[in-house]
């Protein structure tokens, strides 16, 4: 049989994802455009396609192995779906100058019930006995032991399991004295391939190994780690072994509060973005795609679950759903582990329901002649700036609404920082990021827009965390803002009024004075009691994701960000509006003198914003 004639179903899985004829969402398609682009281009870069050692691995599984648990128990292991595909990718890329398995890493994220761990099992199986590896190593890792245990019981039943085409009733991979077993029944710690001396088992994340030399690693459910220090070890230990090698990484997709996984799954985004370039590395993320509505079309599921109705019921899904409906916190949690939707927290800071109900439709317009609350956070001036605006109607609700602002240069790899999608947001339509030009956020950018809000509506003033606030009213004057400070033994200025939010201890003392605390308290009261709306956001909720409480030694409570890279901007805007709303005092007249005062101002701030607008029109 030529080449040519050899079976390639991996080729012809991803072929048809590529071409629309099975479903599958982003980054599933580019996993297949970039096999099919290897076989193109990947002969110059030293990597060979073998489909005959692909097909090799495949018909391992339904040969050798039974399915032993789930709707498919006691039938032979077919590899269905996705599972085909990345299986015969790993074991069918191989380096020209060193006839080694190409891939030394890969990363598998799909919803929940797609046969993730079974499969890394089988491999595990397969690297130790079925390979040909002398004095194999074998190792089944995860946060720790008992989850372990799970992947690695998977394992150990399967090579009890009555193999396909048994000759007799019971035969198995241990009966015939192919694997052996070091323990029994659930306590089965390792097994071995005495044939080869090679030896498969399970370790705690952290667990240490005397020299190690890894053949196979397959660590599970990385979304629950705390720390991705066993990984880095792992994988550096494998780097040292001369021949084959493969760490196995699978997951759900990880919470905006689960660092660990978050970080490992950008990284290889980028791989199959192709803006990191690894050839060692695989990457298989199944997720449904922006703008699709899992709780209305069931068509999208097969994008973040490629084996639903095959391994996993899509009635569960269903019933899953339903309850989904009824919870907001159940809805969240829904959208992250069944369809691969990153937002959110494992752990919320507040009760996720409660949150989510507020969340609505706000247009500052409709504030008419209300008292309009202004907040600003200022930003070191190449991060975030957030800018909070409010005001109560009758009935004592707050009507609250952020603008973001980003400066233009590196958004992308700002954007990989702090985990955001800052690119995705600022192009929208329109768009939920204001981008400014160049590297920083000139100050004046902010000011135009808080002095068009002064000249609009009734403003009684501009609370504002005193960071960067000199520079910022310099920018004020710029424009032709006059500002002053409120201080409670001073007299009453002219022009904008700012007044200093206490974001540390400052503050503490007077209760004439913000201070974080006291608004943070108010602005959960108004999120439990239903008085506040905020407008619905992507960035919010992005922010609300990153945001933890923690007290002091006295118990006051502050907003701290879970994790380094996050941004909490909207959040620190938001308890700043509650707080200003029940001190500030309201304004008694327009800071204008006449209409024609007004009109005049109007004008010179319109021809200001046309000509911002023409210059953030140029940053694209």
């Amino acid at each position: 049989m030529t080449t040519l004639e050899i079976s390639d179903p991996v080729t012809d899985w991803a072929q048809e994802v590529v071409d629309g004829w099975i479903t599958s969402g982003q980054y599933g398609r580019l996993a297949c455009q970039r096999h099919l682009n290897d076989l193109k281009y990947g002969p110059a870069r030293g990597l060979e396609w073998r489909p005959e050692a692909a097909n090799r691995a495949l018909k391992f599984f339904p040969s050798v192995l039974m399915v032993t648990a789930g709707a498919k128990a006691g039938e032979p292991f077919n590899l269905p779906s996705y599972t085909k595909f990345v299986v015969g990718s790993l074991y069918g890329w191989y380096r020209k100058d060193s006839g080694r398995l190409r891939f030394r890493s890969s990363w598998i994220e799909t919803g929940k019930g797609q046969i993730k761990s079974p499969v890394a099992a089988a491999l595990g199986l397969y690297n130790m006995g079925f390979r040909g590896i002398p004095r194999a190593e074998c190792y089944a890792i995860a946060k720790d032991r008992n989850q372990a245990n799970v992947l690695f019981g998977d394992a150990a039943a399967m090579a009890l399991a009555e193999m396909p085409d048994a000759e007799f009733d019971g035969e198995s991979l241990v009966s015939r004295g192919t694997i052996l077993t070091r323990g029994t029944g659930d306590m089965i710690w390792m097994l071995e391939h005495p044939e080869s001396g090679s030896k498969f088992r399970s370790l705690a994340g952290d667990e240490k190994v005397n020299g190690p030399r890894p053949t196979y690693v397959a660590a599970d459910e990385i979304h629950e780690w705390k720390s991705d220090g066993a990984l880095k070890t792992w994988k550096s230990a494998g780097a040292k072994m001369p021949g084959d090698f493969l760490l196995w990484m699978s997951t759900n997709t990880p919470a905006a509060d689960q660092p660990v996984a978050t970080e490992w799954s950008h990284l290889h985004q980028r791989i199959l973005r192709g803006e990191a370039e690894d050839d060692s590395a695989f990457a298989f993320i199944a997720r449904i795609d922006p703008g699709d509505k899992p709780f209305e079309d069931e068509i999208c599921w097969q994008k973040s679950m490629p084996c639903l109705g095959i391994t996993f019921p899509i009635e569960n899904v269903r019933i899953e759903v339903n309850s989904a409906r009824n919870s907001v916190g159940m809805r969240l949690s829904t959208e992250r582990l069944y369809f691969g939707v990153p937002v959110g927290s494992s752990e919320y800071w507040i009760d996720l329901d409660f949150w989510e109900a507020v969340q609505g439709n706000v247009d500052i317009a409709d504030a008419g002649t209300a008292d309009v609350y202004l907040t600003l956070d200022l930003s070191k001036k190449n991060d975030l700036t957030a800018v909070g605006m409010g005001w109560q109607d009758a009935k004592g609700v707050l009507h609250a609404a952020v603008q973001y602002w980003k400066p233009t240069e590196k958004l992308k790899e700002k954007s990989e920082e702090d985990h955001a999608q800052y690119v995705e947001w600022a192009a929208a339509v329109p768009p939920l990021l204001n981008l400014v030009p160049g590297r920083s956020i000139e100050y004046e950018f902010i000011a135009v827009l808080i002095k068009k809000l002064v000249a609009t509506y009734n403003v009684p003033a501009l609370v504002v965390d005193p960071a960067y606030l000199t520079d910022f009213r310099k920018a004020c004057d710029n424009i032709g803002l006059d500002t002053w400070v409120w201080d409670p033994d001073e007299d009453v200025g002219s022009g904008l009024k700012i007044m200093i939010h206490g974001q540390g201890r400052l503050g503490m003392q007077s209760k004439k004075a913000l201070w974080m605390p006291r608004s943070l308290q108010k602005f959960e009261d108004r999120i439990l009691q239903r008085k506040i709306v905020i407008d619905e956001s992507p960035i919010t909720k992005w922010c609300s994701g990153n945001a933890a409480i923690q007290p002091d030694a006295q118990n006051n409570r502050f907003f701290i960000k879970k994790h380094q890279r996050g941004r909490i901007d909207g959040m620190t805007v938001l308890a700043m509006l509650s707080g200003a709303v029940d001190l500030v005092e309201p304004s008694e007249q327009s800071p204008w003198d006449s209409e024609e005062d007004l009109d005049a101002l109007e004008a010179k701030i319109e021809a200001e914003m046309a000509a911002l607008e023409e210059a953030m029109a140029n940053v694209f």
